[in-house]
């Protein structure tokens, strides 16, 4: 008989539920973490970042405000940010510490390793389970560039480890990442450069985001170099030098690299049965469960899209799945996520060239900034609201926002597609004014013309 019933590997969003749940319900769980608790969110991602850009924000809204009649004198308190950055990553860690330790489950701070698809070693001691669950997460990538191993250099994980604002700050990646770290340090007042082999900011996203947000960095003082190809990186007495294949070169104090990310597997893992994806990720299928029955995956070591509510929604998922519910699958849900630049990106469901490419009849109505009350008023006329719909059907599709405050914005979208209501009934509807969202009609008229 297995030691316990349910093994988790990693204490990220999804697993620390998962366990304390089963746990809750007089299960026999075993949880391994080699880290801090919590797992990227807690520790190295959204909590500290957020907490980060918080001050940041507001010293660039404070600069920008002279727009609009108010002058300020603007000092950033650098080391005082991180250190409330580093409390709340402390509060935030200790909560989940405190979680488990009211809890039965048995926690096992050491490295894990399959020794089997059911038996995991850890800490020189053998366990075994009847459900395993992967829940390791992923870690920076780090980039092959000629020289960077003689250079000390930043990544997600230790960025929130300066005490000491960098005159000059160069940042390898234009995803949100980079964008998001980059932006802040500017508005702190660092000289920051970003570099990025696309030809233009959050390539992933479509083109005139990526120009709102464009024009918003260079007003903060970025600067841009953008289908740049780096070739070597050194350090000399003058600090950090990047080499283009251009034949011009960038120069900082300090180096932020944020180029993608690359999963965390246990050793182990492939000789266990547990097979793993083109890209090195645990393939897992609609029901989260690897090729060796009775081990599952979640979150961003799974290949699933990389956000905590994505993490967190797969224990939902994973919970009804484990009770018999077979009708819950990874794809049952209308997925939205942010980029918390400023403006800020809200995006759902699809835009019009993935819907067309879908075999949707699409279509797709847009709204700028510059035309809505409520962003004329508080001077917040950047960017823009987009709409795809499906002509036949009258479906939403997905949107688009790009502008003050999108990331909460964007949730009015995705209420609507998660209820399966159309732009009909946007249409119809009556929203207060003025406010951002008072758009969201008027955007859903141009569809009635």
């Amino acid at each position: 008989m297995p030691d316990y019933d349910l093994a988790v590997i990693g204490t990220g969003q999804g697993g620390v539920p998962l366990a304390l749940d089963a746990a809750k319900n007089g299960q026999r769980v075993v949880v391994f973490e080699r880290g801090k608790l919590g797992g990227c969110c807690v520790n190295v991602g959204c909590t500290p970042s957020k907490t980060f850009l918080s001050s940041a924000h507001a010293a660039g809204r404070a600069r920008r405000a002279a727009a609009i009649g108010v002058h300020a004198e603007v000092r950033v308190d650098f080391p005082a940010v991180m250190d409330r950055v580093r409390s709340t990553v402390h509060d935030w860690n200790s909560g989940v510490e405190n979680k488990f330790a009211k809890s039965s489950a048995t926690l096992v701070r050491a490295e894990a390793a399959f020794r089997g698809p059911h038996e995991i070693v850890a800490g020189g001691k053998a366990y075994s389970a009847t459900t395993v669950v992967i829940d390791t997460g992923c870690r920076p990538a780090i980039p092959k560039i000629e020289g960077l191993a003689d250079v000390a250099y930043l990544t997600s994980d230790t960025f929130f480890d300066l005490t000491a604002l960098p005159k000059r700050t160069i940042v390898i990646g234009g995803g949100y990442v980079g964008l998001e770290l980059g932006q802040g340090l500017a508005r702190c007042g660092s000289e920051v450069h970003i570099v990025d082999t696309s030809p233009r900011v959050l390539s992933n996203e479509e083109p005139d985001a990526s120009e709102v947000l464009a024009r918003s960095f260079v007003r903060d003082g970025m600067q841009l170099h953008l289908a740049a190809k780096v070739q070597s990186v050194r350090r000399g007495p003058d600090g950090i030098s990047l080499a283009l294949a251009d034949g011009s070169s960038v120069h900082g104090d300090a180096l932020l690299l944020a180029v993608g990310r690359t999963p965390n597997i246990p050793a182990g893992t492939v000789d266990a049965g547990i097979v793993l994806d083109a890209r090195g990720f645990v393939r897992a299928d609609e029901h989260l469960e690897t090729s060796a029955p009775g081990v599952y995956a979640l979150g961003d070591c799974a290949g699933q899209p990389q956000f905590t509510h994505v993490a967190w929604e797969d224990f939902r998922r994973l919970r009804a799945i484990l009770a018999g519910d077979r009708s819950r699958t990874r794809a049952d849900r209308v997925l939205g996520y942010a980029a918390f630049t400023d403006p800020q990106v809200g995006r759902v469901g699809l835009t019009l060239d993935a819907a067309k490419k879908a075999g949707h009849d699409a279509k797709a109505v847009t709204i700028a900034l510059e035309d809505v009350a409520r962003a004329i008023e508080w001077n917040e006329t950047d960017g823009f609201y987009r709409l795809v719909v499906d002509a036949k059907t009258h479906a939403i599709l997905g949107a688009t926002l790009v502008g003050y405050e999108a990331g909460e914005l964007v949730h009015v979208f995705l209420a609507h597609m998660e209820a399966g209501s159309t732009w009909r009934t946007l249409e119809r509807s009556v929203h207060i004014h003025p406010t951002y969202a008072e758009a969201f009609p008027t955007l859903a008229r141009k569809l009635l013309t």
